[in-house]
């Protein structure tokens, strides 16, 4: 009876897969819900058609709960936005995702991956240092509409190689 329902409804289990173009609309939604300047869906489905960036999403029960996205350059990748829904937030969503991708970054000969944070965003820093990433730089005042006014972007860096 299980298996009925979950093909009928999908799998309550995260399915972590590649995201494509169809998956623009609601990556769209669920980055305007997670960050002050969401990107719009032409944005997103331009950057899903460009052969040089990578997104990972994961589903439940076929609905989005998360993705992240980089952008692969000679050797190098930035991961340019994660984001999960909020109602999945700290059930390591975010983890399985940054590692599938990782993984498939290392495949593709990505040697190093850069990334800026808030330095405000506790977990998304937990999570980056538990997964091997270090400060390298900081760009002082870079988000300006943060809870306490301007906060500063944290650069960090991972290398695969």
């Amino acid at each position: 009876m299980k298996a009925f329902f979950d093909r009928l409804f999908g799998s309550a289990e995260p399915a972590l897969s590649e995201a494509t173009a169809a998956d623009a609309r609601a990556i769209a939604a669920l980055h305007a819900a997670s960050f002050h300047r969401g990107w719009s869906e032409d944005e997103i489905e331009r950057l899903l058609l460009d052969r040089s960036i990578l997104t990972h999403r994961v589903t439940i029960r076929r609905k989005l709960a998360g993705f992240i996205m980089s952008r692969i350059v000679a050797g190098e990748a930035e991961i340019l936005s994660v984001a999960v829904v909020s109602a999945q937030r700290g059930r390591g969503l975010a983890r399985r995702l940054l590692r599938l991708h990782l993984g498939r970054l290392a495949g593709q000969g990505v040697k190093t991956v850069f990334l800026e944070v808030d330095e405000s965003n506790a977990p998304a820093i937990r999570l980056y240092e538990r997964m091997g990433f270090y400060e390298v730089g900081r760009r002082p005042g870079y988000y300006p509409d943060g809870p306490a006014g301007p906060s500063n972007a944290l650069t960090l860096r991972r290398d695969l190689a």
